[in-house]
């Protein structure tokens, strides 16, 4: 449920640009005024999703002094309140607000609950599993969720609607009494070690960053930043992008429904549904197929050169987006679909990648360094999207986003032919 919920506030945050681009004229901050345009909502959005990324960081070594269950159930309580602030908020700057609560609360998440069953679950494989497919229906399922709601109910409706379901869980996670270190312990009764408990200081956190840094490490690094810059960049503003396509015009619920039904919905007949939402949320829910398709390939074939390809791919399609989308609505969503197959078909690749390039004694260090990457300087892709649409157009953010993958593809090759040297 926490893995679903944090991908579900995370990509609904998108549904909801469209409207406060079009609801909001300013950002008051007191001392100054700022227009509601692309690029300061961007930087807004950016706020929450760049302390998403550079929160998992000390995540990762706060789980190991307090616990996981703790942090999860912090979590969901502050994920849960800030989209409820978010339904309340008058004004932009309360919805920065409330995207900067929702960064910090989410942050800890993805190290706080792999740990949990990396140290609870004795079958390891098939929790990481459950665990994946909940974060892959939050991805789709929750933008699909909040487009049907504002059918129905006006966008703070919606957000208090998201928020209430986590603080349910958070009190469950409160009250909920289980072993989180039973995998541990049974490995310990079998002859094994128990789990390290982390860097237990500031010198030895600096010393062994040092060490990562110095190898290969860097180079993957570099890779999931690219990566993340460009998973914001292409997605922050999809739905304000399409809106202004053919074939994506609003379309009046009445048009769509019996007339009896009109009649008993009253008002909110006069609702229009939104094509782009659906086009965004059906490209998320793809996601699911790539995957499982990444981890595939990653097993079967060199991760380097696989990687390399798939960010190669990306770079294609990128530049493929506005061509094609010229062609009509069909041969979009076909674009779409393989776009958000590849979106996430690079994530089993580049978590391989890590595990290749770093020794086990710092390997939840690395993964820490790994999400600040994506999440924490990736979440810059949003305000580069939002200043390249203001300043620029569609194209120069597209050439943008083919620069990001093409400079992950060629690191990509590198580290393949620097393995093989």
């Amino acid at each position: 449920m926490a893995h679903a919920a944090v991908h579900t506030y995370e990509m609904a945050v998108p549904i909801f640009v469209v409207i406060w681009l079009s609801e909001f004229s300013v950002i008051d901050v007191g001392l100054a005024q700022f227009p509601v345009t692309t690029a300061t909502v961007g930087v807004v959005v950016t706020l929450g999703y760049g302390l998403f990324g550079l929160g998992a960081l000390p995540g990762g070594v706060l789980v190991d002094r307090v616990g996981s269950r703790r942090l999860i159930a912090a979590c969901l309580l502050g994920m849960g309140g800030a989209y409820v602030l978010l339904g309340l908020a008058p004004s932009m700057l309360v919805i920065a607000l409330a995207l900067v609560l929702w960064g910090v609360s989410a942050s800890v998440y993805h190290p706080a609950g792999l740990s949990l069953i990396s140290k609870g679950v004795s079958r390891r494989g098939t929790g990481l599993a459950y665990h994946g497919m909940a974060g892959n229906l939050g991805i789709g399922l929750g933008p699909l969720l909040a487009a049907v709601l504002l059918l129905f109910v006006d966008w703070r409706t919606v957000a208090v609607l998201l928020g209430l379901p986590a603080i349910l869980v958070a009190l469950y996670a409160v009250r909920a009494d289980f072993d989180e270190t039973a995998a541990v312990e049974e490995a310990a009764a079998d002859g094994g070690a128990k789990a390290d408990a982390g860097v237990d200081s500031l010198g030895e956190f600096l010393a062994e960053s040092r060490r990562l840094f110095a190898g290969s490490f860097l180079f993957v690094f570099a890779i999931v930043m690219f990566s993340g810059l460009y998973y914001r960049g292409v997605l922050t503003f999809l739905p304000e992008l399409l809106r202004g396509l053919p074939g994506f015009e609003p379309v009046p619920v009445a048009s769509i429904l019996p007339a009896g039904l009109v009649d008993l919905l009253g008002a909110r007949g006069g609702r229009e549904l939104r094509p782009q939402d659906y086009f965004y949320a059906g490209l998320l829910l793809i996601g699911v197929v790539g995957q499982y398709v990444g981890g595939k390939l990653t097993d079967r074939y060199r991760v380097e050169y696989t990687m390399a390809a798939a960010f190669g791919a990306l770079a294609v399609l990128a530049l493929l987006f506005l061509p094609v989308a010229s062609l009509g609505v069909v041969p979009l969503m076909a674009l779409g679909a393989v776009l958000g197959a590849f979106l996430f078909v690079v994530q089993p690749m580049y978590q391989a990648t890590v595990a290749e390039y770093t020794p086990p004694g710092t390997r939840g260090l690395s993964y820490g360094f790994t999400y600040l990457g994506v999440f924490g300087v990736g979440a810059l892709g949003g305000a580069i999207a939002g200043a390249v649409l203001a300043f620029a157009d569609a194209g120069a953010l597209f050439l943008t986003l083919a620069a990001f993958a093409a400079a992950a593809s060629g690191l990509g090759l590198f580290l393949g032919r620097r393995h093989a040297a």
